[in-house]
């Protein structure tokens, strides 16, 4: 049986490229970077050079990157330390409805804790209203947070408007973006998007797992989540993963010097999707415009998304009913978006790689039509 892996914004596969990089590192440079022997060293330089690359491609400066374990916790650095830093002079946090689940998380907590969150409305195109996005925005708050792509729809958030704007009402906002969705596959730089931190992950790249990176512009202070270590100065403290770092730096390297032929790649993809679902009854698209093109959220109403999942791996073709770190859950951000019960709860999100083909495509949905037909038997 043919395996079909379109389950890309959940996790990638890990390159053997990128692999070897970390094995490399495991089994040679296995010192740790705070020693102050040769074998210290070298697994130092390492570090740093991982730091650069990840700062190469953000346009920054290699001082301001920290590693993290992923983007969850990149995210919540980013929110629970910005407010625990700040929270004497503003206490007023601004997200969209449809952010992922480890910046709702956070700000939820925070809310328990007495900080005013306001959870702006998405719109169709899949990303936060930015007149009410500007309108929540007062002299009294302390960060923005928003997805520069949203990790089910791909919408893609208009970020630099944002932050120009909430700038202009307020000089000492924070602005946060979750880019865990666009890195490596769009170009990004953070002096372009106007923020003050920026969250990565590895796994999204054909990295490992258990490694991302949170961008901190020179000057903003932010507080640790954790203590005990002078390690990344102190504010992401621990012995820091020499080879997954070295993994994260080597998959940045690979895929950003291919993302331009990618990305037309993915649009052709894309193109091809929509065209198949024509001739697809039932089927249809949940955001067909203003969206990043390695992203495919679909629905089969009249079909639950767990049964049709299930039904597809049993084939070995692999999708996803949403984020991942939903568990089941019905879409958060497709009921943001307004779209009725029978879509959300049928919901189907493809996504793409760089080694993704038509191929794919055309067997996810000859896979699907077959599912669709033996549960329609089963009601018979």
């Amino acid at each position: 049986m043919r395996e079909v892996y379109l389950d890309n914004c959940a996790t990638t596969r890990t390159d053997p490229d990128i692999a070897a990089a970390a094995l490399e590192a495991m089994i040679t440079d296995y010192g740790n970077p705070s020693s102050l022997h040769r074998k210290g060293l070298e697994a130092q330089l390492l570090l740093e050079r991982a730091r650069e690359q990840i700062a190469t491609v953000l346009s920054c400066q290699p001082e301001e990157v920290y590693f993290t374990r992923g983007g969850t916790e990149a995210n919540n650095l980013a929110i629970l330390g910005a407010y625990s830093a700040h929270r004497r002079r503003a206490t007023h946090l601004v997200a969209g409805q449809g952010e992922h689940a480890s910046v709702l998380g956070p700000l939820k907590h925070l809310g328990e804790q007495g900080a005013e969150v306001a959870l702006t409305p998405l719109l169709a195109e899949g990303h936060p209203d930015p007149q009410e996005m500007s309108a929540a925005v007062g002299e009294g708050t302390l960060l923005i947070s928003c997805a520069l792509v949203n990790s089910e729809v791909g919408g893609l958030a208009p970020i630099g408007e944002f932050a120009r704007t909430a700038k202009a009402k307020s000089g000492r906002v924070l602005i946060h973006c979750d880019a865990v969705q666009a890195f490596g596959k769009i170009p990004i730089s953070v002096d372009k998007l106007g923020v003050d931190m920026l969250s990565l992950s590895g796994h999204k790249l054909h990295a490992p797992k258990g490694i991302g990176a949170l961008y901190i512009r020179k000057g903003v202070r932010i507080h640790p989540l954790m203590h005990g270590g002078q390690q990344q100065r102190g504010l992401c403290p621990g012995t820091e993963s020499v080879p997954l770092a070295v993994a994260f730096g080597a998959a940045i390297e690979k895929i950003t010097c291919d993302i331009n032929r990618n990305f037309e790649n993915y649009q052709r993809l894309r193109k091809f999707f929509l065209k198949k679902i024509e001739n697809f009854p039932g089927l249809c698209i949940n955001l067909a415009s203003e969206t990043t093109p390695y992203i495919c959220s679909t629905s089969l109403p009249g079909y639950k998304s767990e049964t049709l999942v299930h039904f597809l791996a049993e084939r070995g073709m692999y999708v996803s009913g949403g984020s991942a770190c939903a568990k089941g859950k019905d879409s958060h951000v497709l009921t943001a978006m307004g779209l009725p019960r029978e879509r959300i709860q049928s919901a189907l999100r493809v996504s793409f790689c760089k080694d993704t083909t038509e191929q794919d495509i055309d067997l996810f949905f000859q896979t699907l039509a077959q599912a669709a037909a033996c549960i329609a038997r089963s009601r018979a």
